[in-house]
């Protein structure tokens, strides 16, 4: 391990001004489960620490006056799922909790942590994107907002410059008649997804789908939306051969890379199977809390 300075802002303005003085060189710390592990294996190197953890102001989780909620930079995974607002406010986000790794993770890693370090195989992006939530980042520059959808850019890669730290991320208000479902296949329960999927959806006043997302995780470089599914499903009454028929669309559709673990024919077949279970428990949630 090379040495490195470490740095403990207090403030925002503080950590981005390191950041602007260091750059490329330095590396903002949260709570270390993405980060640390890469430091282990030799596979990243900085010369400059910026540990946030001291930050107060990120370390919230406000419900906005539109029934927004917004999640700071310091927040854990754990404080998302034990909290009473998230579980009410943002219930696919608190529910994709206990998918996140395992217990000690979730105790210490931040969910703008695993946002900004980006894991096309992580839940919390596919949450993010599957939600059209908001990234609200600070540089040097000012404040600006990115949408998630232009948020992921690439592998381990997101928008954020190197004077830029990821404040907090917005998730919009929860609509009355949603469900969602968080789905996936791993080779032990807190590894890396082989292929997951988040599902969000609203059932409307005539009890036809809207709104409906199909947001992929470990089939690609960058969490997914296959809008082709989107489209044949909104608009239509939720039915077991309909879910099918997005199902198909989705294998046909998703392009998912091969590797050691899973080959691409194994990928999309699985995308499929997961649709079908996705869309149906988002919809059962969906009508549980309409009673339709």
């Amino acid at each position: 391990m090379s040495p490195f300075d470490y740095h403990r802002p207090e403030t925002v303005d503080e950590a981005v001004a390191l950041l602007e003085t260091h750059g490329e060189y330095g590396k903002v710390l949260a709570g270390g489960q993405s980060l640390l592990p890469l430091l282990a294996l030799r596979l990243t190197q900085f010369e400059h620490l910026i540990d946030i953890a001291r930050v107060q102001s990120l370390r919230s989780v406000d419900v906005d006056a539109d029934g927004s909620v917004s999640v700071g930079a310091a927040v854990t995974h754990a404080s998302v799922e034990r909290s009473d607002a998230m579980a009410a406010a943002a219930p696919a986000v608190a529910g994709a909790m206990p998918h996140v790794g395992h217990r000690a993770i979730r105790s210490r890693g931040t969910v703008c942590g695993s946002l900004a370090h980006a894991d096309p195989a992580a839940e919390l992006p596919a949450v993010a994107l599957a939600l059209d939530a908001e990234m609200l980042v600070q540089g040097s520059a000012g404040q600006r907002t990115v949408a998630a959808r232009d948020f992921f850019v690439g592998y381990l890669s997101t928008a954020l410059g190197e004077d830029e730290l990821l404040v907090a991320v917005r998730f919009p208000a929860w609509a009355p008649r949603a469900g969602w479902s968080v789905q996936e296949i791993s080779r032990r329960h807190g590894d890396f997804a082989l292929v997951g999927l988040v599902t969000t959806l609203e059932i409307d006043e005539s009890g036809l789908l809207r709104r409906p997302a199909l947001s992929f995780f470990g089939v690609a470089n960058t969490p997914v939306r296959i809008t082709e599914a989107e489209l044949l499903l909104d608009g239509t009454a939720p039915d077991p051969v309909l879910f099918a028929e997005a199902a198909d669309v989705v294998t046909a559709t998703v392009q998912p890379t091969g590797d050691d673990h899973a080959s691409s024919e194994y990928r999309a077949h699985v995308a499929g199977v997961l649709t079908r279970r996705g869309l149906a428990e988002a919809t059962a949630r969906a009508t549980e809390r309409v009673g339709v």
